[in-house]
C-alpha cells in the first residue's frame, strides 16, 4: 500500500488542481476589468480634468503588448447612441486607501430599475471592488448638457452622512468601459468671522464627463466637478437637491491599444522618474561597492587562512589549532529544532520561487494598470501551485538531518506562513465587517480560498514531502562531526545574535530603502506602480547583498570558534525584514496622512505578514548561501 501512496496523491492533486481552476473560473476572471490603483496625481486630477493624451506618447513595448494579448484584452467597440454602462465602485477617505465603502452607503441617486451588481472575479473581490449600476445615461458619442439625474430631499441623516464624507475628504470611484475615474464628493471652506473661523460644508451637485473616442472605441474619460454648483449642507435642516451631469465627447487619434498609457504616465511625472532612476542607480552602486569591498577583504583573509592551514599540515605542527579550522568537528553538527528549521527553509524557498514567478508575469505585462485584481489572483494561484516546492525542500532537508517526525514536519510546513496569515486575516476581516467596509471579504470568497488551500496547497505539500522523504540525496558533510560539541568561548557583546542581525540587515535595507517609498505609495496610497524593471533589479541586488553579508558574518562567527551558524545565518539573512517593518512606522507617521483604527490595523497587520514572508525568504537565502560557503572552505582543508 505504501508504494502506491505517491501515485494516489499525484492523481488527487491533479484532480484538485482542475477543481480549483473551475472554482476560480466561477468568478469569471476578466483581465480587461480596469485599474489596480489610483493615479499618482489623483488629488489634482479629481478637481480638474486630465489633459487629453496626444500622439507623441511612446509606443507600447512588445512585452507589454504580448502580455495584454495573452490576457485576452477586450476590444470594445460601440455604435453611436449605444448604451455604455457607467459603474460606481466605492467611496472612502482619500488618505485611508483601505477604508472603502459601497457607493450607495451614501445617499446618492439610485437607478430607477434598482441596483445591479457587476460580477467580480476573485482578484477584484480581494481588491475590495464592488461595482454597481448608476442612473447616469452616458451613451456612446451622445453629448448632454446639464442633464437632470434626480431631485432628492436630503434629511438630517443624509446631511450627516454627506457632511462626514466631505470632512474626511471622501472620493468616489467609477468605471466606464473598464476605464477608472475618480472625483471628490464635496469641499470644505473656512470663513473668517470676528474672533473665530467657521467651517462650511458644500456638496457637489454637478458632474461633468469629458470622453475621448477613436472611431468606435472609448479611449479616455475624465470627470470633474463644478465648484460653482454646490449646496450648503452645514446645517441640520432638510434641503432639496437637484443632481445634474453633463457629457462632452471629442475625437482623438490615440489607438485603443494605448488608451491605458495615461495611467502609467501619471504614476510618475518625467522629472520624478529621472530622480527615481538616479536615486536607485546611486544606491545600488554604493551598496555594490561596499559589498565588493567586503567580498575582497573576505577572499584575502580566506586565502591567508588556507595558506596558513596548509603550512601547518605540511609541517605537522603540534601547536593547537585556532580559528575556523579548529571547529571542523562541530561546524556540521545539525541545528536544534530540526523540524522547524527545515520547514523554515522549505517555506522560504517556496516564497522565493513565488516572487520570481510574479516578477516574470510583471515583466511580460500581466499586471498592467487596468488589469484589476490580477496581482492578488496570481499570488493566490502561484502560492497554491508552488506548495510542492516547500514540501519537497523541507522533507529533503529533514531526511538529511536525520529527522523522523515526518507528519509533524509536513504539517508544520503547510501552516508556517499561511497559519499566522490566516489568523491576522480573521482579525482584520472582523474589523472590516464592524466598519461595514468593502474590504471585508464575503463568506463565499473565504470558502473558495480555504478550499483552494485544502484541495491544492495541502495535497501538493504532502506530495512534495513524500518525494523529499524518498529522495536519495545525502548531506555529505566534508568533515566528520564529533560526538560531543565543543564549548563556545566567551564572546564580546557585538558577537551576539541581536547585534549581528542589526549589522546584517542594514546593508541590504539600504539597497531597497529608496524603492520602498514608491512601493508603499502605490500599495498604501494613490500612485500607480508600473516600473517593474527597476523593482526586479533592486530585488536581485537585495538577494546578492543578503548572500554576501550573511556569508561574511558566518565566516567571522566561525573564526571566533562559534559553530552555531545554522540558525544564526537564517536570523541574519532575514533581519532585513525587521528594518522594513521599522520603516513602516516611519512611513505611517512621517510620510502619510493615514489615520483611524481600521486603516492603522490594516497597514500594520498586513505589513507584518509581508515582512514575515520577507523574513522567511531572505532567511532561506542567507542559510543557503552560508551552507555553500561553509562546504567550500572545509572541503579546501584537510580535516581529520
Amino acid at each position: 500500500m505504501a508504494p502506491r501512496l505517491p501515485a494516489m496523491l499525484a492523481r488527487a492533486s491533479v484532480c484538485a488542481l482542475l477543481w480549483a481552476s473551475s472554482l476560480i473560473s466561477v468568478y469569471a476572471i476578466r483581465p480587461d476589468s480596469g485599474s489596480l490603483a489610483l493615479s499618482r496625481a489623483l488629488s489634482g486630477a479629481l478637481s480638474s480634468v486630465y489633459p487629453t493624451s496626444t500622439s507623441r506618447g511612446s509606443e507600447v513595448s512588445a512585452p507589454l503588448r504580448e502580455g495584454r494579448v495573452l490576457l485576452g484584452e477586450a476590444d470594445h467597440s460601440y455604435k453611436v447612441h449605444e448604451a455604455v454602462p457607467l459603474y460606481a465602485n466605492k467611496v472612502g477617505p482619500f488618505h485611508n486607501p483601505s477604508e472603502t465603502y459601497q457607493y450607495y452607503d451614501l445617499p446618492f441617486c439610485p437607478p430607477e430599475g434598482g441596483q445591479e451588481h457587476k460580477p467580480e472575479n476573485l482578484g477584484e473581490v480581494l481588491d475590495a471592488n464592488r461595482l454597481v449600476t448608476t442612473p447616469y445615461d452616458v451613451s456612446f458619442r451622445v453629448d448632454r448638457d446639464n442633464e437632470k439625474l434626480c431631485s432628492k430631499m436630503l434629511e438630517q441623516e443624509d446631511l450627516k452622512s454627506f457632511r462626514k464624507a466631505v470632512a474626511d475628504d471622501y472620493y468616489f470611484q467609477m468605471y466606464y468601459d473598464d476605464l477608472p475615474i475618480w472625483g471628490f464628493i464635496g469641499k470644505m471652506e473656512k470663513i473668517l468671522r470676528p474672533g473665530h473661523t467657521e467651517l462650511r460644508y458644500y456638496l457637489f451637485t454637478h458632474v461633468h464627463f469629458d470622453i475621448a473616442y477613436n472611431d468606435d472605441r472609448v479611449i479616455e474619460i475624465n470627470v470633474s466637478t463644478d465648484p460653482t454648483q454646490t449646496v450648503d449642507i452645514t446645517e441640520d435642516v432638510s434641503v432639496k437637491v437637484e443632481f445634474t451631469y453633463s457629457v462632452k465627447w471629442k475625437q482623438t487619434s490615440i489607438p485603443f491599444e494605448r488608451r491605458m498609457e495615461k495611467y502609467s504616465r501619471y504614476s510618475f511625472l518625467p522629472q520624478h522618474l529621472e530622480i527615481h532612476w538616479f536615486s536607485i542607480i546611486n544606491s545600488c552602486v554604493t551598496v555594490l561597492l561596499l559589498t565588493g569591498f567586503l567580498a575582497t577583504i573576505l577572499m584575502r583573509v580566506l586565502k591567508n587562512d588556507f595558506v596558513k592551514y596548509t603550512r601547518e599540515d605540511e609541517a605537522m605542527d603540534e601547536q593547537e589549532e585556532t580559528g575556523w579550522k579548529y571547529i571542523h568537528g562541530d561546524v556540521f553538527r545539525f541545528p536544534p529544532m530540526k523540524s522547524l528549521f527545515c520547514s523554515f527553509v522549505g517555506t522560504g524557498t517556496q516564497l522565493f520561487t513565488l516572487s520570481i514567478c510574479v516578477f516574470i508575469l510583471a515583466c511580460i505585462g500581466v499586471f498592467y494598470p487596468y488589469n484589476r485584481g490580477a496581482l492578488y489572483t496570481a499570488i493566490i494561484v502561484l502560492y497554491a501551485l508552488t506548495a510542492g516546492i516547500a514540501g519537497y525542500q523541507s522533507a529533503c532537508y529533514y531526511r538529511q538531518l536525520g529527522g523522523e517526525a515526518w507528519v509533524r514536519n509536513i504539517l508544520l510546513t503547510c501552516v508556517l506562513y499561511c497559519g499566522p496569515f490566516f489568523l491576522m486575516f480573521c482579525f482584520l476581516n472582523t474589523v472590516a465587517i464592524v466598519y461595514r467596509s468593502t474590504a471585508a471579504l464575503p463568506f463565499g470568497t473565504i470558502v473558495i480560498i480555504i478550499l483552494i488551500w485544502a484541495l491544492v496547497t495541502l495535497p501538493l505539500t504532502i506530495l512534495g514531502g513524500v518525494a523529499g522523504k524518498n529522495s536519495t540525496s545525502e548531506f555529505a558533510a566534508p568533515c566528520r562531526t564529533t560526538k560531543y560539541p565543543r564549548e563556545v568561548p566567551q564572546l564580546p557583546w557585538y558577537r551576539a545574535a541581536l547585534p549581528q542581525m542589526c549589522m546584517a540587515g542594514f546593508l541590504p535595507f539600504s539597497a531597497i530603502y529608496i524603492e520602498l517609498y514608491y512601493i508603499f505609495a502605490s500599495v498604501w496610497g494613490h500612485k500607480v506602480y508600473t516600473i517593474y524593471s527597476i523593482l526586479f533589479i533592486v530585488f536581485l541586488i537585495l538577494i546578492i547583498v543578503t548572500s554576501f553579508i550573511t556569508i561574511a558574518l558566518t565566516y567571522f562567527q566561525l573564526a571566533v570558534e562559534d559553530h552555531r551558524w545554522w540558525w544564526r545565518s537564517i536570523m541574519c539573512g532575514g533581519s532585513t525584514a525587521l528594518f522594513v517593518y521599522g520603516y513602516c512606522f516611519y512611513y505611517y507617521f512621517a510620510r502619510s496622512d493615514m489615520s483611524g483604527f481600521m486603516q492603522t490595523s490594516f497597514f500594520f497587520g498586513y505589513m507584518l505578514m509581508v515582512c514575515y514572508g520577507f523574513f522567511l525568504m531572505l532567511g532561506t537565502v542567507g542559510f543557503r548561501s552560508s551552507l555553500l560557503f561553509v562546504r567550500h572552505i572545509y572541503r579546501a582543508i584537510k580535516c581529520e
